[in-house]
């Protein structure tokens, strides 16, 4: 899992390319912890370079920007950049969370 600053996360999705998630955490967070591991063991089931993380408390900008409510978030878009990105606040399950991974990769 890569890390994305704000810039880096911004041109990213301003960017058409390929699917992106986005973890977004706190480093102190405990269930950010646990939605980690999930998401972790997922990466392994996902195309190289889907996933990425990043800590909401050095993104001000995405944070007012997308509106994002808690950590943690799960922040989908799909290649084309088409529609506004997804965010998922429940992570459920690894399988949950491939589902809605996999719903951007076409």
């Amino acid at each position: 899992m890569r890390h994305l600053s704000e810039q880096e996360l911004l041109k990213e999705l301003w960017t058409k390319g390929q699917p992106l998630a986005v973890f977004l955490y706190t480093p102190f967070c405990g269930t950010c912890k646990a939605a980690r591991r999930m998401l972790e063991v997922a990466e392994h089931l996902l195309p190289e370079g889907i996933v990425a993380d990043a800590d909401v408390n050095m993104l001000p900008q995405v944070v007012q920007q997308y509106q994002i409510r808690s950590v943690p978030a799960l922040l989908v878009t799909d290649a084309n950049r088409s529609a506004k990105p997804s965010i998922r606040y429940n992570m459920g399950s690894v399988e949950d969370l491939l589902q809605e991974i996999r719903g951007v990769i076409s």
